[in-house]
């Protein structure tokens, strides 16, 4: 197995995101026809039915979030998270610059769906030049007729990496701090300006149009039985071809790296993988025939995430990368909670004076202490998912750590 199977990416550099008419010379528009002609319900269904799973970080069945959006007599929305704030992630983006179109139908298919003419895309801060593509592309969209009575606005944010995070991806659209809002209730019954409001990522939606246009079963039929379809991987880091691939999901990582990444630059040995971003778990190399797809992550304590694959060669420092990690996440907390804000300063503490060569088995300790209490107060999820890296290295490189204790 060498070969990509591109869905959403097989008209890239072939039609112009910016043009609806391109899209629909290709086939586009055909799945929003068929989802206007059927009832709401059947359409849930029908997107429960394929299988499709959030391409994000919680995996969740798309058409299960959508049916719990109560159709009553008020607004709903549909909102796109284009944040993408993960390091070493741009799937999203070049989704949006090779095939803008596909976010855009489904979005409007989701709209068929909980009743909804309104949606907002939430651009990441960093780019502007992808927010004038997608602008240009709801214009011609709906000049062209194919959007319907279907709006869509586009907001962009200001760098903030905790509005990946959903709750505070909406407080941000309302003009408010970024920050996480408490849940119950969930953003389903009570989102964007207190309305019922479905929140997905560019990803997510995109896969839409083809399902519709193909069917359920087509689309349940590719990659991983439980977690079907493909996924838009970016590989970074150490490795011969660093740039994006979209494979089904049942494809392992070690095809990932050495045949579709032509293998680890300079013919070094691969010491490690960190897959889903920043806040993803490192996976030595034993690992790596693990599928790609959201369960088989799961089940070795990775994440598949936002689908980042960074690759770090026999000459790295794990514990040092760690540590810059963890600078990260305390600059990034937004501060709303205490374990958060407060761990992961922590974290970056400890894990500085183990890098200085400074720290004992105490600070392992506490570090691990730490983490624990993080995974399981933190209000969102960044605050939950910051300590994995160290985690991850703490299980499967502890050697690294134990060399540079004094």
């Amino acid at each position: 197995m060498a070969e990509e199977q591109r869905v959403l990416l097989k008209y890239a550099d072939q039609i112009d995101p910016k043009i609806a008419e391109d899209y629909i010379k290709v086939g586009g528009y055909k799945g929003l026809e068929k989802a206007r002609s059927m009832d709401r319900k059947a359409l849930i269904e029908e997107v429960k039915k394929s299988g499709l799973r959030g391409r994000g970080g919680a995996g969740f069945n798309a058409g299960m979030k959508w049916s719990f959006v109560p159709i009553l007599d008020e607004d709903r929305y549909v909102v796109c998270n284009f944040d993408e704030g993960e390091p070493g992630t741009y799937k999203d983006r070049i989704i949006c610059e090779k095939n803008a179109q596909a976010l855009l139908e489904g979005m409007a298919i989701c709209g068929a769906a909980i009743a909804s003419n309104h949606g907002y895309i939430y651009c990441r801060g960093e780019y502007p030049f992808v927010v004038e593509t997608l602008k240009e592309g709801i214009q011609s969209a709906k000049a062209s007729g194919a959007l319907g009575d279907f709006n869509i606005e586009v907001r962009m944010g200001a760098g903030a990496y905790v509005c990946g995070e959903e709750t505070a991806l909406i407080e941000s659209i309302e003009g408010h701090r970024g920050e996480p809002r408490f849940k119950p209730p969930f953003p389903g019954v009570a989102g964007l300006w207190a309305h019922p409001t479905v929140v997905n990522n560019v990803e997510t939606f995109a896969c839409l149009p083809y399902i519709l246009t193909n069917g359920a079963e087509w689309f349940a039929g590719i990659g991983a039985a439980k977690y079907p379809g493909t996924k838009v991987l970016t590989l970074t880091g150490d490795v011969v071809n660093a740039t994006y691939f979209e494979v089904p999901t049942d494809y392992n990582l070690r095809d990932v790296i050495y045949k579709l990444g032509g293998g680890v630059k300079g013919g070094k040995k691969l010491k490690a993988v960190q897959v889903g971003g920043t806040s993803g778990a490192f996976i030595p190399e034993q690992n790596l025939d693990t599928p790609i797809d959201f369960d088989s992550m799961s089940a070795i304590g990775a994440a598949l995430g936002s689908g980042a694959v960074f690759v770090m060669d026999e000459t790295r420092d794990i514990v040092d990368i760690v540590t810059r990690i963890s600078k990260f996440f305390e600059h990034e907390s937004c501060g709303k909670c205490n374990p958060c804000r407060e761990g992961t300063w922590r974290c970056r503490e400890i894990m500085e004076k183990i890098n200085a060569g400074k720290a004992g088995q105490k600070d392992i300790d506490n570090l691990m202490i730490l983490s624990r209490v993080m995974k399981n107060a933190a209000l969102c999820g960044l605050g939950q998912a910051a300590p994995i890296p160290i985690d991850s290295t703490l299980q499967h490189f502890a050697y690294e750590y134990s060399c540079k204790l004094n």
